[in-house]
């Protein structure tokens, strides 16, 4: 009876690791991109770049932000193995002030959820307060 149980544990473990071996892996070129100091209404959007390097198309199912501030846009088609996709990210530079936002990403990864982070300053044009 031990030994039962013992095989189909190997068996069940092995099965596992299989599955993990075939999964969407997403990895992020930068998970935070510095705006530095911008002028107010200057362009807002940047981009975070991401590869697939798992063996299973990558599917990214949401992108949120933590703030209405903060429009995020993902691809729409699934991400090949080993190819490369973008997520887009524009925040509204008409609010002056410091910029530091999360944008929570949804996926079919092995990691399912992983969070960017967008950091800087709006800053007034100069000769004005």
């Amino acid at each position: 009876m031990k030994k039962i149980v013992l095989v189909l544990f190997v068996g069940l473990l092995g099965m596992s690791l299989k599955a993990q071996d075939s999964a969407a892996k997403i990895e992020f070129k930068e998970e935070t991109v510095d705006y530095g100091e911008i002028e107010k209404g200057s362009d807002g959007v940047r981009v975070f770049e991401f590869t697939n390097t798992g063996n299973s198309p990558l599917i990214i199912s949401d992108v949120r932000s933590s703030c209405g501030c903060t429009i995020p846009k993902k691809p729409e088609d699934p991400i090949m193995p080993g190819k490369t996709g973008e997520i887009q990210v524009k925040y509204d530079t008409n609010r002056v002030g410091p910029i530091r936002k999360a944008i929570t990403v949804t996926s079919n990864a092995e990691t399912p959820t992983k969070i960017l982070k967008i950091k800087g300053e709006v800053k007034a044009p100069s000769g004005t307060k």
